[in-house]
């Protein structure tokens, strides 16, 4: 498969280097899938493909060799599908990001993909929103369209013994939270990063960011994706929806 080399911009005499386009590997087993995903990528000039992946073996060697920001990955691959080519990715790369890229409707694969740490994002999905899901997710915020989360939601509800990735196990409890922090809860879930979440609640970003802090210690979780899925477990960003949407009545 086509591999890219991504520019380098350094400052005069080697410095620190700037302006780096995000370096994504585009991993599906239908070339036109591929293809039109880069021309649409090429479009942008902070964003890269440098490399490509026809089944979950190549995967695993694209990534070893090209060390991406993001890897795209299509659940349904030949030779090794794609849950397996990232639990074997894991093993020796835990950086990348990785967004599921996929037609599945199965809701059982989507709540591993969420386990493992993916973002997912349908194949039916608009354009510009697969741009917006690629930089977000690199700049480490968590993405789950729509229909997705609802799926993780039936597989997290409660009554069953699942436990998003031990989330909460050793926290005090959503119970703790004060209402500005199920509100930043509410937020996360529907994907907000930081500057936005800012933005809408008229707070400093420094300030967001101590709220998270507190979240994460009560709820004794160590990431927010432990956090949207101990919140759609438990249905706590809900009451932080209802909260917001008081507040534009």
């Amino acid at each position: 498969m086509e591999t890219t080399t991504a520019p380098i911009n350094t400052t005069p005499g080697g410095g620190e280097k700037k302006n780096i386009p995000i370096q994504i590997v585009l991993a599906d087993d239908h070339p036109i899938v591929r293809h039109s995903l880069k021309s649409l990528l090429q479009m942008e000039e902070d964003l890269i493909v440098v490399g490509e992946a026809g089944d979950g073996r190549e995967v695993v060697e694209k990534v070893q060799e090209l060390d991406p920001d993001v890897l795209v990955l299509d659940l349904r691959m030949p030779n090794l599908d794609g849950l397996s080519a990232l639990q074997t990715m894991r093993q020796t790369n835990q950086h990348t990001k990785v967004i599921m890229f996929t037609a599945s409707e199965d809701q059982n694969e989507f709540a591993q993909a969420v386990k493992l740490g993916c973002a997912i994002l349908r194949k039916r999905t608009a354009p510009d929103l697969i741009v917006n899901c690629i930089r977000k997710v690199n700049s480490g915020e968590n993405w789950l369209d729509s229909p997705a989360a609802a799926s993780v939601m039936c597989q997290f509800s409660p009554g069953r013994n699942s436990s998003p990735r031990g989330g909460a196990a050793h926290g005090q409890g959503g119970g703790s939270l004060s209402t500005r922090e199920r509100e930043i809860v509410a937020l996360m879930v529907h994907g907000y990063t930081n500057k936005e979440m800012a933005e809408k609640m008229f707070i400093s970003k420094h300030t967001v960011k101590n709220h998270l802090s507190n979240i994460f210690h009560k709820l004794g979780v160590s990431a927010r994706l432990d956090v949207v899925l101990y919140s759609i477990q438990t249905g706590l960003h809900r009451v932080g929806c209802a909260r917001e949407r008081a507040k534009s009545w």
